[in-house]
């Protein structure tokens, strides 16, 4: 099997992670020889905040008033984990980046550099209303601090916003393989679909 590429994009609520998973653990069965490299954008920047650089700090603060942080922090994150980390010899899967259109101009950059060829993206389309109706169930299981009402309005807008110009960039670019998904069904019928439009089965 070749090297395959996954960039997961999706409102917060979509599902990205669960589908993830189960896309990794089908891959595990399919291909058991070829080890996965999976980057979560969210997990990378809530470890970064914790340290105790000036940066760090920065961050920190911008992400307690309620911001999104900068392109290039992110930009950073990801290229320097790939730097540090990729050997050319296992399947990517993105999860959570690109959230801009610059973003995603850089990560094709990236992408090119470590010839990466025909990525995949994979877009969990939601609407707003079942993206907030989601995330509010999420909070009450999870208590998750971002997850209140200001904070979920936040980051639909910022979808809205900052992200749907880079799902429509990848959309049009012929270098990529792009699959749009209805999210809002069962786990189990969005796993079918995807892997029926990856893989045939």
């Amino acid at each position: 099997m070749e090297k395959q590429t996954y960039i997961f994009i999706g409102m917060s609520g979509s599902g990205k992670g669960t589908q993830v998973a189960l896309l990794q653990e089908y891959l595990k069965r399919k291909d058991p020889e070829t080890p996965i490299f999976y980057y979560q954008s969210g997990n990378q920047f809530r470890e970064f905040i914790k340290g105790d650089t000036y940066a760090a700090k920065i961050a920190k603060e911008a992400i307690d008033r309620g911001e999104r942080a900068p392109d290039f922090l992110a930009m950073w994150l990801w290229s320097d984990t790939f730097v540090k980390n990729l050997t050319g010899n296992e399947h990517i899967i993105i999860d959570g980046s690109p959230r801009s259109l610059n973003e995603a101009q850089n990560l094709d950059i990236n992408m090119k550099f470590f010839r990466r060829e025909q990525p995949v993206v994979v877009h969990l389309k939601v609407s707003p209303d079942w993206s907030y109706q989601h995330l509010k169930e999420r909070a009450s299981k999870e208590g998750r601090k971002d997850d209140n009402d200001e904070g979920i309005r936040k980051r639909i807008a910022w979808f809205e916003q900052d992200v749907l110009p880079a799902v429509n960039y990848y959309r049009r670019d012929r270098d990529y393989d792009f699959i749009e998904l209805n999210g809002e069904r069962t786990i189990e019928e969005v796993h079918k679909e995807l892997i029926a439009q990856l893989f045939g089965e």
